[in-house]
C-alpha cells in the first residue's frame, strides 16, 4: 500500500503535469471568435507629452537648492547624565545653544522621572560634556550646529574649595591642572592626585 504522502505527490505531479501541456488560446495569438470583429479596429492610444513635466521638475529643483539650506531642521540628541542608565533623547534645533540642550536635557530628566534623582533642577547647576572620559567642559553659548557631535554627557559641577561653597570651578581648569603636573615631575602627579580628591 503507497505512502499518503507519497500518493498526494504523486497525484500533485500528475495534476501539474497536465495544465502543463494545455495553454490558453491567447498563448499563441488566437483571439475567441466572438472578438474577432474589434480584431481588426486599431486601439486608439493616448496623446502624451513627454517633456512636459521635466521643465517643470529642473525649475522646482533649482528653486529648492536656493531656498532650502541643506541643514536638517531638528538635531535628535542624546545625553547620558551622570549615575544614569540611558541617555534622555532630546530633539532640538541647530541654531540652539549648549546652554538651552542642558535646560531642555535637565527638564526632561525631571519630567521623565529617572533615577538617581538629580541634586538640583537649576540647568547652571550643570556641565555638558563630549563624554564621560572628557575633563573639558563645552561652551554654553556655543551653536549645537557647529559641535560636530549628537552624544553628550551631563554631569554636575564641582564646587571650589572656597568658603562660601557658591564658587564653581569649570572642568576645562581641570586639563590645566593636570598640564601643570605633568611639567612638575614625581611628585607633582602627588599633587594633582590631591586635586582629584
Amino acid at each position: 500500500m503507497p505512502n499518503s504522502k507519497n500518493h498526494r505527490n504523486g497525484q500533485f505531479e500528475n495534476h501539474r503535469r497536465g495544465k502543463l501541456t494545455e495553454r490558453s488560446s491567447s498563448f499563441y495569438g488566437h483571439t475567441p471568435s466572438s472578438s474577432s470583429a474589434m480584431a481588426g479596429a486599431q486601439i486608439r492610444r493616448p496623446k502624451t507629452v513627454p517633456d512636459l513635466l521635466s521643465d517643470r521638475k529642473r525649475v522646482t529643483t533649482a528653486a529648492a537648492a536656493e531656498v532650502f539650506p541643506r541643514q536638517p531642521p531638528k538635531l535628535l540628541l542624546k545625553v547620558t547624565t551622570m549615575g544614569s542608565l540611558g541617555p534622555v533623547q532630546v530633539v532640538m534645533t541647530p541654531e540652539s545653544t549648549v546652554g538651552d540642550l542642558v535646560a531642555a536635557t535637565v527638564r526632561q530628566y525631571a519630567k521623565e522621572g529617572r533615577r538617581p534623582i538629580l541634586p538640583s533642577n537649576d540647568p547652571s547647576n550643570f556641565d555638558l560634556h563630549y563624554s564621560q572620559f572628557s575633563l573639558e567642559s563645552l561652551d554654553r553659548k556655543e551653536k549645537l550646529r557647529d559641535i560636530g557631535s549628537r552624544n553628550f554627557f551631563l554631569c554636575p559641577r564641582k564646587c571650589g574649595g572656597g568658603g562660601d561653597g557658591n564658587a564653581t570651578t569649570p572642568f576645562a581648569s581641570c586639563s590645566r591642572e593636570a598640564e601643570k603636573a605633568s611639567k612638575g615631575g614625581a611628585f607633582g602627579w602627588l599633587r594633582f592626585m590631591d586635586f582629584l580628591l
